[in-house]
């Protein structure tokens, strides 16, 4: 049975009014420094005593959501009245204490161990799901890790980088096992009425943008790391020296690539929608716990004043929450950025970085990935 993924009453305004000074209509294109195509969300129906449904027929899953945008992004479905909210973290009593902090319905929302740094607890957890029966309409791969002081790479449990294994490789492993487990449900109903993966991804993933080119810039390189095993000592995907920062948009760069691969091999064939999307710069999120205090002063007034990015974990939790129940957002392999930080503020489909549409470099990521994950 096919399950619409319609919206829920979490928007408020949507369109894009102008980028740079420039109309662009609902359909246009517009090259963005010369290298960026966007196209405006289409413009949410206006609704008059929207009613709450009595009965929630749609299941999220969104992994590390007992903090950050992905607590608020759970907050938000739960109290939708229409999603049943499956809150899949490394740790369990966190995400209950989250809960009873929102007072979330009881019945509204299901907490599952999951620990993106272990390729094992990955497949129990998905092996969980299947031999649950539960049939995920939507799947929000928000968890994300990132330490900037290290000098020295972090490894997993399964000897690989942190920030690649948790970022990048969990949730590569996490997709795929539900897609071949049929836990995300293939949607009958063709058009904007799909079941949906959903990606949080970051500007700094790509260096034409004024993020991205603060250094370190991303870049995977050949791949050499990857191709050598990525077991200790190494510690970075391109097998040049370890830069924790650079490890971190480069794993974003992987998720880039990842969605649009999804995309081609499943995307359409299941009416299953492959998204990613950007919610603004969360500069206070607990992301940079580990940045110098002088850092967390100025980076969000920089975020707010000059490149005009920062958005609190609340609304980006909304952000994230709408793209994940809106059929406006039903768009396969399209990247989604709002233009500001208002709660109305415009929201626009972006090209991701050129790397990340690099097709022989995605298919070699793929092929790398699936072998060092045990998916191939």
């Amino acid at each position: 049975m096919a399950f619409v993924a319609s919206g829920v009453g979490l928007s408020r305004k949507a369109g894009l009014r102008s980028v740079c000074g420039e109309p662009v209509s609902q359909t246009g294109r517009l090259n963005y420094n010369g290298r960026v195509r966007m196209v405006a969300a289409p413009e949410v129906p206006k609704q008059s005593n929207p009613q709450v449904p009595k009965k929630r027929t749609k299941t999220v899953v969104i992994t590390g959501s007992s903090s950050g945008v992905g607590k608020h992004a759970a907050k938000d479905l739960s109290r939708s009245g229409e999603w049943n909210v499956i809150m899949a973290v490394r740790n369990p009593e966190k995400a209950k204490k989250v809960a009873e902090e929102y007072n979330l319905d009881k019945e509204s929302y299901k907490i599952m161990e999951l620990d993106l740094g272990s390729l094992e607890s990955v497949r129990k957890f998905a092996n969980t799901l299947k031999s649950s029966s539960i049939s995920v309409d939507t799947l929000v791969c928000n968890a994300a890790t990132w330490h900037p002081t290290d000098t020295k790479p972090r490894y997993t449990v399964d000897g690989y980088e942190e920030a690649v294994a948790v970022n990048y490789f969990g949730h590569f492993l996490l997709v795929n096992l539900m897609m071949k487990n049929s836990t995300i449900r293939p949607n009958l109903q063709k058009g904007q009425n799909q079941s949906r993966v959903v990606f949080i991804g970051t500007e700094t993933h790509n260096p034409d943008t004024l993020p991205g080119k603060i250094p370190p810039q991303a870049d995977l390189g050949d791949l050499q790391g990857l191709e050598a095993g990525f077991k200790e000592p190494i510690g970075m995907i391109s097998g040049g020296k370890f830069e924790p920062t650079k490890a971190y948009k480069d794993s974003k760069v992987c998720i880039s690539i990842l969605m649009k691969e999804l995309d081609r091999r499943y995307g359409r064939q299941n009416n299953i929608t492959f998204t990613t999307l950007f919610p603004g710069c969360v500069a206070k999120s607990g992301l940079f716990r580990e940045k110098r205090g002088w850092f967390r002063s100025i980076f969000p007034i920089f975020q707010t004043y000059i490149t005009r990015q920062f958005v609190s974990e609340e609304l980006a939790g909304l952000r994230a929450a709408q793209v994940a129940s809106e059929s406006r957002f039903a768009r396969g392999g399209a990247y989604w950025r709002w233009q500001g930080t208002a709660t109305d503020s415009p929201v626009f489909e972006k090209d991701v970085s050129y790397e990340a549409l690099d097709l022989e470099k995605a298919n070699r990521l793929w092929n790398l990935t699936a072998e060092l994950t045990g998916f191939a």
